[in-house]
């Protein structure tokens, strides 16, 4: 099947959906006007050397702290050890669509406003179509610097949906869209192909959506242009439910269970009312079901690691390779277990905010492991970084890492990252747990849910040369806090807001306010523990009709 971008085989010419590249030679009569361009002095491309490429490979629920990356050998082979892995990367919110919509704002979910998986709560709406996709990096790349942009996979979870515009709705800076109607699927799915549908069946040789991602990717570097760098954003449905492994690997990791580390199966004791409802000792079945969830999330990454394979090969084959960026991370973490939950994402502990993150290209060396603390709100800004556009022209949130990975001396770097969440459910008891309190959502039949309306809490994630802390506050009656010092206790089990120095708790606190309303730059200030420190009440002030912003936002719509 070849490929063809928008404007040749999809929408027209003249159609809202085709956006003109700033293609060199018009580059130069456009300066003028578009003083954010990108004009190759990119400080990842040599001086006179073509500008990079990049691929952003994107997985869905892929956790780091249980052993995500373990089946995961050639990934590690082919870009962490060709490149950096970091250590402390970090999701500001632990769901697929704030985390996804964060990856491309380069913004925090209380700027961005996507805080749930659902249309009402912004994910795909028409509002965020209308303020926020146009800002995205992937649009900047396409409209300021001339770059071919490649999309395939799961966009955001409530894409396709008839009020969100529908299979024909292309967002804005792509030049080839293979999108997947909604949530996760192997089989029996949708695609918006530059936005015309087209139906996938149960079929495994033309069906199984990893391989045909694959496919779709590697037709990409066989049919683009040559006379401009590309971006490719590849966004596979593993490991996420419904689990389904390709027929050839649905029989490994038979002697594999989810982890059974210190946090596994024990009371949530001190902790938010969501954590201690959990039900402890899990049944033999609820541990059964959560083995079983492990060991086939395990089995769909290795499609995924055929497809990195694959990628990196076509690369090296076209002669692109050495000049191409690859990113590798997940939308969010996972848990199996730990607290007595079962199986979910959406809660503040480092199982599942924290991802994988390697990193390979153009002037990184190799095997090489960074601690700093980083986000997926940093991806936007270093990818625009590697293609030369000033970031200053962007109101993103995060940082650059570029400076990281090529071995910048003496960076500058944030001692603290912002976490948030806003919980689901409606103010109503569940018919089938009607002993439990009303509002709560993702339910299990032993009446254990893994989340509430009231399960919305905003956390300081702080790592420094002496700390190594997490403060969170929720949105609820009681105003609940959890504070973890994670040197000491890396599984989280103790909560010390109540034994914790009251000096450095109100210094936490007001530190989180500051970052729930920040914006650009003033997310990137220091933080509690840096030297250059300092408590300012005008950075817990908005510049939003001049008021306060609430400690945790609402979305806007």
């Amino acid at each position: 099947m070849r490929l063809l971008p928008l404007g040749a085989g999809g929408p027209g010419r003249h159609s809202p959906r085709h956006l003109r590249s700033c293609r060199p030679a018009l580059l130069v009569l456009l300066l003028p006007l578009l003083p954010g361009c990108c004009l190759g002095g990119s400080r990842a491309a040599a001086a006179g050397s073509r500008r990079p490429n990049v691929v952003l490979l994107l997985t869905d629920d892929q956790d780091e702290v249980l052993g995500g990356m373990t089946p995961l050998k050639k990934t590690k082979a082919l870009i962490g050890e060709m490149g950096m892995t970091f250590s402390s990367a970090y999701v500001p919110s632990a769901l697929c669509c704030p985390s996804r919509a964060s990856i491309l704002t380069g913004k925090y979910p209380h700027n961005h406003h996507v805080v749930n998986n659902t249309l009402e709560g912004n994910c795909s709406s028409k509002s965020w179509q209308k303020i926020q996709e146009p800002n995205t990096f992937p649009a900047i790349l396409r409209s300021l610097c001339g770059y071919q942009t490649f999309f395939a996979g799961k966009y955001l979870n409530e894409y396709g949906a008839p009020a969100a515009g529908g299979l024909e709705y292309v967002p804005p800076g792509w030049s080839y869209w293979y999108a997947l109607e909604k949530n996760s699927k192997y089989y029996n799915y949708t695609l918006s192909i530059n936005g015309k549908a087209r139906k996938h069946g149960e079929n495994y040789s033309v069906d199984y959506l990893t391989d045909v991602l694959a496919n779709i990717s590697l037709d990409f570097l066989d049919y683009k242009s040559n006379f401009e760098p590309f971006f490719m954003m590849i966004s596979t449905p593993a490991p996420h439910s419904p689990w389904i492994a390709a027929p050839q690997y649905q029989k490994t990791f038979q002697n594999v269970f989810a982890p059974r580390n210190k946090n596994f199966n024990i009371h949530g004791t001190n902790k938010h009312w969501l954590i201690r409802q959990a039900k402890t000792p899990m049944t033999n079945s609820s541990i059964q079901f959560l083995d079983n969830a492990f060991r086939k999330r395990w089995q769909t990454l290795l499609s995924v690691d055929d497809l990195v394979e694959k990628l990196v090969k076509r690369l090296e084959f076209i002669g692109e390779l050495d000049n191409t960026y690859i990113f590798y991370t997940s939308d969010n973490g996972y848990h199996t277990g730990q607290f007595s939950l079962p199986i979910d994402k959406r809660q503040l502990y480092e199982f599942d905010i924290k991802v994988p993150l390697l990193v390979r290209g153009p002037g990184i060396k190799p095997n090489q492991t960074s601690k700093m603390l980083v986000a997926n709100i940093d991806l936007g800004p270093t990818i625009l970084d590697i293609a030369g556009y000033n970031l200053n022209k962007t109101q993103m949130d995060g940082m650059s890492l570029l400076p990281i990975l090529t071995g910048v001396s003496n960076v500058t770097w944030r001692s603290d990252v912002l976490v948030e969440y806003q919980g689901e459910g409606r103010n109503v008891t569940d018919p089938t747990c009607p002993s439990l309190s009303p509002g709560v959502s993702q339910c299990f039949p032993d009446c254990v849910c893994e989340d509430a309306y009231n399960n919305t809490y905003a956390c300081v994630r702080t790592m420094s040369a002496r700390w190594n802390l997490q403060y969170c506050e929720f949105d609820d009656q009681e105003v609940f806090v959890e504070v973890y010092n994670l040197t000491a206790d890396p599984h989280q089990i103790t909560n010390i807001a109540k034994s914790i120095d009251p000096e450095l708790l109100g210094k936490m606190n007001y530190r989180l306010m500051m970052l729930q309303s920040c914006s650009g730059p003033a997310c990137r200030t220091p933080g509690v523990f840096d030297p250059g420190y300092r408590f300012d009440p005008r950075l817990m002030f908005n510049n939003f009709n001049g008021g306060r912003t609430r400690r945790f936002s609402k979305h806007l719509l």
